[in-house]
């Protein structure tokens, strides 16, 4: 049986041989436990077993403090083998013969119990929080011993990124893509000379700007754009920590009149497209997030993180160069990176060891890549670097954005660093949305989809001001935009009901409360469960008015037998079947068919506040027997006529269908519904 634990420390002082299988004492004990020894049993001893196979002259640091590979034994100084990971934090470690004997053999962490009473350090807008390390190269060292994968990611022309490609694409912003060449982006950017020093005079010296400790990953406070300008245009040796600028957002800016993100995310903005325009620009607060420069010297690092709201992200590299790690945002990852994120496993766990994989792109001067929502990237900066970019939502992947949303509250997210007025612009979106629908606008599936999502959220905190704490009430109607939205729960709740009536369900449906879906099995839609199609499983307080009588006429049945070819072999057969009007009785043929018919009748009333309202309810079904035929070819089809069915209603429809020496059971259901509002 495997031991729980596979590493054990100890001081050099105190390191006892490796004990033998039979040892009553197993080495996992601490050596605390160890009788104190005399002075001249603690004297070291130079044995064989006493050397660290590792060890090199000269080499600096704590040697007092040794690791064993967990393959063959052997100890190990932890200073001599490191990585500069927290030697407290590792699960399994194996030296290097050992993991080149047995490429599998890799160095996993232990996963920290989490501490919600923790104090956390204030971060970027991203919610990078890490802990307090010195080096800020760790992460880079780490990176040289783990499985990372090149990326097979989409190159494409800037002219096919639009929304026609969106539309007919249904892989489209799914994931990332790469535009080599920003021709055809119609986007606008500053000149290729456009420098650091440039962006401290276009948008001011003595502006405020948040910049990274990349050692700490924390916020380094008091710097302005000039002061920055001074220390990126300092000698790399000279330099006293590396540090990142990612969050100067500059709209409002003279530096903002030469920057235009490209027309896809234009086209698909939320803020650009429903967030009014005049309460946009100065002196109006609104989400400013499509503007962004990002300012980084080299061997800076970002650690992994998610775009606030899941946020969807352009970015164009004017100078210098980037490397990004992606993690596909699937329900494993993300779950995966909410334990990681606001514990303590962001300062000694590398991501990219609790996911599926990890993919590396790498993008230089005049390369600009979109990345889709949700998708968990860190960012590496070989040289100094000058990149313009923007965060963007869109309608083609709401579900997601939402569930970022609730990871951030899941891990605490300040709100400071959360994306800016996202519940009001909700709300625009909605109200927008709403208004399409009424007017009997199209929208492709995924759109659909996604605004069901949408639909459920606003609904939600229609709820929290109906039926929320006093503080949770007044939180969410401050978020209600009262310039356009009037009575927020009527909105929230119809746009729920003309989402599900775009997506394919009908005004009459009792069970409209119900999500939209296509559950398919075997490639076929799955039948309801009565137990999936009661009422009210969404509209929990909702009760349907009902009939007050229902009348089921007895059942008519009638048989006869008629001459009349059988269905022909040719493709419009059902056509024609379904068309013709009447049926001929052809009294020359012997083919003789037996059609057995019976009539369904259902009527329901109900009186109404202005009269009564009544439904009828009819069904018809057939069956065709024809009688087989030994002197004619197997499964051949023959003539096909109709004739009026007697005592059918007008307007019913009635589909007939048969191969020779088979019998097909073809039912028609016609409902023919008739309201009438009689005055009272």
């Amino acid at each position: 049986m495997a031991r729980s634990r596979r590493r054990i420390t100890r001081s050099a002082t105190q390191k006892s041989p490796e004990r033998s299988p039979s040892s009553s004492r197993s080495s996992l004990t601490p050596m605390e436990d160890e009788p104190e020894p005399t002075q001249a049993e603690s004297a070291p001893t130079k044995t064989d077993e006493d050397m660290c196979p590792s060890c090199r002259e000269g080499v600096q640091g704590e040697k007092s403090s040794w690791i064993r590979c967990d393959a063959c034994k052997i100890w190990f100084h932890w200073a001599c083998v490191g990585d500069g990971s927290d030697l407290e934090s590792i699960n399994k470690w194996f030296c290097g013969p050992c993991m080149t004997e047995k490429p599998s053999r890799v160095m996993t962490f232990k996963v920290p119990a989490r501490k919600s009473s923790r104090k956390r350090t204030q971060l970027d807008y991203a919610n990078l929080n890490a802990g307090v390390e010195s080096d800020p190269s760790r992460w880079l060292r780490v990176i040289q011993s783990k499985p990372i994968k090149d990326d097979n990611f989409r190159r494409m022309k800037g002219a096919d990124v639009g929304l026609e490609w969106l539309e007919n694409d249904e892989t489209a912003m799914r994931e990332p893509i790469v535009v080599e060449n920003p021709e055809g982006l119609r986007m606008k950017m500053p000149s290729p000379e456009f420098s650091v020093q440039d962006v401290a005079d276009e948008v001011g010296h003595e502006t405020p700007v948040e910049v990274i400790d990349v050692a700490s990953q924390s916020n380094s406070p008091g710097w302005t754009l000039g002061r920055w300008a001074e220390y990126y245009n300092t000698e790399p040796s000279k330099r006293d920590k590396i540090r990142n600028v990612i969050s100067l957002e500059i709209s409002g800016t003279k530096l903002a009149d030469q920057v235009l993100p490209p027309r896809l995310v234009r086209e698909l903005d939320w803020v650009e497209k429903f967030w009014p325009s005049t309460r946009k620009g100065k002196g109006h607060a609104y989400p400013k997030v499509q503007l962004y420069c990002l300012m980084g010297v080299a061997s800076a690092w970002t650690d992994w993180h998610v775009d606030f709201a899941g946020s969807s992200v352009y970015y164009h590299i004017l100078r210098g160069c980037k490397v990004f790690y992606f993690i596909r945002p699937t329900p494993a990852n993300l779950q995966a990176y909410e334990r990681w994120s606001g514990t303590e496993m962001q300062s000694n766990v590398w991501l990219g060891d609790m996911v599926d994989e990890v993919v590396k792109v790498t993008l230089h001067a005049g390369n600009t890549m979109i990345i889709p929502t949700g998708w968990i990237h860190a960012v590496h900066t070989p040289v100094d670097s000058l990149v313009f970019g923007g965060n963007f939502l869109h309608s083609y992947n709401i579900a997601t954005q939402l569930k970022v949303i609730d990871i951030e509250k899941a891990t605490h997210v300040p709100k400071k660093f959360r994306f800016p007025l996202f519940v009001k612009l909700c709300w625009y979106v909605g109200d927008k949305y709403l208004r399409d629908l009424k007017s009997k606008e199209e929208f492709p599936p995924r759109v659909l989809d996604s605004l069901e999502a949408l639909a459920h959220f606003l609904v939600s905190e229609s709820q929290a001001m109906e039926r929320g704490t006093e503080v949770a009430k007044r939180e969410a109607k401050e978020n209600v935009p009262s310039d356009r939205v009037k009575d927020a729960p009527a909105l929230a709740r119809e746009l729920r009901w003309r989402v599900r009536l775009a997506a394919g369900a009908t005004s009459d449906d009792e069970d409209l409360g119900r999500p939209v879906q296509t559950n398919m099995v075997n490639g076929h839609k799955r039948k309801r469960s009565p137990a999936s199609a009661a009422v009210g499983v969404q509209f929990r307080n909702f009760q349907p008015k009902g009939w007050d009588v229902v009348n089921e006429l007895p059942r008519e049945s009638d048989e006869r037998v008629v001459n009349i070819h059988r269905p022909k072999t040719s493709d419009i057969w059902e056509r024609e079947w379904m068309e013709w009007n009447k049926e001929s009785e052809d009294q020359v043929q012997e083919e003789r068919a037996t059609v057995e018919k019976t009539r369904d009748v259902m009527i329901k009333v109900r009186k109404t506040e202005n009269g009564v309202e009544r439904q009828r309810i009819e069904r018809v079904m057939e069956k065709w027997v024809w009688k087989a035929e030994s002197s004619k070819p197997e499964g051949d089809f023959q003539d096909v006529e109709m004739k009026p069915i007697e005592d059918a209603p007008l307007g019913c429809q009635v589909t007939k269908e048969e191969e020779q020496g088979t019998e097909v059971d073809v039912i028609s259901p016609l409902e023919t519904t008739q309201a009438m509002e009689v005055a009272a």
